[in-house]
């Protein structure tokens, strides 16, 4: 079994890769799918981040408020400030990265040959990089980011680039994370050329666990 980290600074277009790599044969899991669960009432990381940040994080009904989760974690928009990321981080990390390990074992126990790639934003920034034996990063223009991030949440370009810059600030620049990359797949083009890409790291991915089976 191939162990891959897929990742690559906000909005750079990880999820659609990495939908491109499951249509090829990969099992794929997503870092931030299984933050959201652990931050479900009940638990512990749910308990622990409401304790820290304080009941002002919470809906009515319990649940957290991301956004405003986000702006004690990262600093007001605009601000300029660090917020306290890396207190958020000490309490999620942990937890998502034992799930992620867990679900990546469970693929290789099932399917010897498997590529089992989990998609995260932090996996340099996290320091965990050496639990994979891929590391891809996804590429596009800073520009971009902007556009597709306000495309997403609906929102103007003037306030997705000021979020963008936000959680950029608590990010490795993307030359850092090509550094340490095994692969680097631009999605600035279209997503046929994102594709082709896709398709050829792929094929040097399925050889690699044919040799680890």
């Amino acid at each position: 079994m191939l162990k891959v980290g897929l990742t690559g600074g906000i909005a750079s277009g990880k999820s659609v890769v990495g939908e491109m790599f499951v249509r090829l044969g990969a099992h794929l899991i997503l870092a931030d799918t299984i933050a959201h669960q652990l931050m479900q009432a009940g638990q512990p990381v749910y308990a622990e981040v409401v304790r820290r940040f304080g009941h002002e994080i919470l809906n009515p009904d319990g649940t957290v408020n991301r956004s405003r989760l986000a702006e004690l974690a990262f600093g007001p928009v605009g601000s300029g400030a660090s917020g306290r990321v890396k207190e958020l981080n000490a309490i999620v990390h942990p937890a998502v990265i034992a799930t992620e390990d867990e679900w990546m074992e469970d693929i290789g126990r099932r399917d010897p040959a498997a590529i089992a790639i989990v998609e995260a934003a932090l996996i340099l920034e996290s320091g965990t990089a050496n639990r994979f034996d891929q590391l891809i990063v996804v590429t596009c223009r800073p520009e971009q980011r902007v556009q597709r991030f306000a495309a997403r949440l609906g929102i103007s370009e003037d306030a997705a680039r000021a979020e963008v810059t936000r959680r950029m600030a608590a990010q490795f620049p993307d030359a850092e994370k090509i550094k340490a990359a095994n692969h680097v797949i631009d999605n600035s083009g279209s997503l046929d050329s994102t594709q082709e890409q896709v398709r050829q790291v792929f094929e040097i991915l399925k050889a690699e666990a044919g040799k680890s089976n």
